[in-house]
């Protein structure tokens, strides 16, 4: 016969990008609906789980908050090691989180090499409730996840909920279909 069908998938699955982006933000209005205005910086990583049933398949989904700032970077090769996915985010009203993604990528690719891994990566511009505020054009994003090979890109505002579901399924979704 086929799979158990009660065992539960587990995937890791950090978020990095710059301090402020509202990594933490997404992560509590997904996990539980909220919308919090401040939250404190994150020091090193926060982890959460999230337990839910997709496709027909039991999930555990382990959310790493990674912290943005730059003296934490140093933790993330071991963060990523064992990663089944990932997020990048950026704010799309601060030019800068975006220029920053690509030093991200790179301790991220080196990190990845070293670890003899493969894991996918999802662009996710954030604070769409503030589009009179936006520096990045969506163009932007989607042309830089050409060019750097990403899973794909994804706007969202973890104030009004736009697309905050809709992150963390497409990346789950990109999961499962990497473990056939």
């Amino acid at each position: 016969m086929g799979k158990n069908l009660t065992s539960t998938l587990q995937f890791k699955l950090p978020i990095f990008g710059d301090a402020g982006v509202g990594k933490t933000t997404l992560t509590h209005r997904y996990l539980h609906g909220l919308f919090k205005e401040s939250y404190h910086h994150t020091i090193g990583v926060d982890f959460f789980l999230k337990r839910f049933e997709m496709d027909g398949k039991k999930v555990s989904l382990q959310i790493w908050d990674f912290a943005g700032e730059e003296k934490f970077r140093f933790l993330l090769p071991g963060i990523i090691n064992g990663a089944h996915g990932t997020i990048f985010m950026f704010d799309i009203t601060r030019y800068v989180t975006f220029e920053n993604i690509t030093n991200w990528l790179t301790v991220f690719k080196k990190a990845n090499e070293t670890h003899d891994q493969k894991v996918p990566v999802l662009l996710v511009g954030s604070k769409t409730d503030l589009i009179g505020l936006r520096t990045v054009p969506p163009e932007e994003g989607k042309k830089f996840v050409k060019e750097n090979n990403l899973v794909g890109y994804i706007e969202c505002s973890s104030k009004t909920g736009e697309n905050v579901e809709s992150i963390f399924r497409a990346i789950t979704k990109m999961m499962i279909s990497n473990i056939k």
